[in-house]
């Protein structure tokens, strides 16, 4: 744990040192290489996620993949994840200020889902802020996952524990998309 939280700690101060110019570009480069996958392009579905400040943007492809697919995405309920339709609203009215989506939720795990990181590695192992929330969404969900990330948050090794969920893909600006060999 110790690990994971020093690991934490210096993807903060990398983000920090990053521009939101700089983030926008890799986003870019990011979700073009997402959508060139065949599991983007064969999925109807997909649950993404509204990025945080500190996170790879997010907010132009959900636009653009509105037009392209049925985009859900998560809404934090106590412990778990719930999923949901996107619409077009958002509502930060909860306890992490965060905009979630306003709807009922859904009960399954679409097709294809874009999961955000803290850390990734080229292994396919990721590693969230800490509440397991993909964790337990994941867990028993057969669904293609692909983590997402700037490419100062790519580290040689990500630490995991027993219950941290593998990645399919892993997709970074300066690695391209990186396919799980274990799969």
């Amino acid at each position: 744990m110790a690990q994971k939280k020093q690991l934490r700690r210096e993807m903060r101060q990398r983000k920090a040192a990053l521009s939101p110019q700089q983030k926008l570009a890799e986003a870019q480069v990011v979700f073009s290489a997402v959508e060139q996958m065949p599991e983007f392009r064969h999925a109807d579905s997909v649950l993404f996620y509204y990025s945080l400040p500190d996170e790879l943007p997010t907010h132009e492809a959900l636009v653009r993949w509105c037009g392209m697919k049925i985009v859900y995405l998560p809404r934090v309920k106590g412990d778990d994840l719930e999923i949901v339709a996107y619409s077009g609203s958002l509502d930060d009215d909860n306890a992490f200020h965060i905009g979630e989506p306003v709807g009922p939720a859904v009960d399954f795990v679409p097709p294809l889902v874009i999961v955000p990181a803290v850390a990734l590695d080229a292994h396919c192992r990721r590693m969230g802020r800490g509440r397991g929330y993909y964790d337990r969404l994941l867990a028993d969900a057969a669904v293609f996952k692909v983590g997402v990330a700037l490419d100062c948050q790519i580290v040689p090794e990500v630490p995991c524990e027993p219950h941290d969920q593998p990645l399919d893909a892993v997709v970074a600006a300066s690695l391209g998309v990186v396919y799980n060999p274990q799969k």
